[in-house]
């Protein structure tokens, strides 16, 4: 393997949750009466609660941030604590990864209070040098400082990283900061695959293909 720091998207790359994040934001939505283009789940997935609260005020949501995020919190905790799965070879994949000493890490959109809970039931959360969610950083993953500020915590040239995700939106950021990018196949995201293809470094429809980049 030509790689030696990985940084992986949480949902729909580590976890199969991304029906349980999109039923909660189109329970939203709907619940506030806004309507919204087929292509919202690409544009919210890499911003995350806060970001999404900010698209949604702006689509015409009546709350405020604080109380959108409230209620997506709310609606998903249980799920992320208590039911979502890791994805197919994800655990397997990411204990070899560890046992030949490469660096693993973990930016996400999600918050804290979901993201570590599901990384620890799941028994993973401490194979992983560095867990962040985008709130550690004040911004969200359509920014491409996040991943330049990523490498430098990591102490490593950024060209020689490889960044993990199931969005198309996050992976041509990533891309554009400067980062190598896997792009990963999720269902919910399969009809944006051949574009995927066509930014990223590398593209894989099963962990266990993570092996042999």
């Amino acid at each position: 393997m030509k790689y030696k720091t990985y940084l992986f998207d949480f949902d729909g790359t580590l976890v199969d949750s991304m029906p349980v994040f999109i039923s909660v934001m189109l329970r939203v939505l709907d619940e506030q009466n806004i309507s919204y283009e087929n292509d919202i789940v690409k544009i919210i997935t890499p911003l995350g609660y806060h970001g999404a609260a900010e698209y949604f005020i702006k689509l015409g949501a009546k709350m405020s941030e604080a109380e959108l995020v409230k209620i997506m919190k709310e609606y998903a905790l249980t799920e992320y604590t208590y039911n979502i799965g890791a994805k197919d070879n994800v655990i397997e994949v990411i204990k070899k990864l560890k046992n030949e000493g490469f660096s693993l890490n973990v930016l996400t959109a999600s918050p804290h209070v979901m993201l570590d809970p599901c990384l620890k039931r799941l028994g993973i959360f401490d194979l992983f040098d560095n867990v962040w969610s985008c709130d550690d950083f004040a911004t969200t993953k359509a920014d491409p400082e996040i991943y330049k500020m990523a490498a430098e915590k990591l102490g490593a040239y950024i060209g020689d990283i490889l960044f993990l995700d199931d969005n198309y939106n996050a992976d041509k950021t990533a891309k554009e900061a400067g980062m190598k990018v896997c792009g990963v196949y999720d269902d919910s995201s399969k009809e944006y695959t051949e574009d995927m293809k066509d930014i990223c470094d590398h593209y894989i429809y099963n962990f266990s293909e993570l092996i042999d980049l």
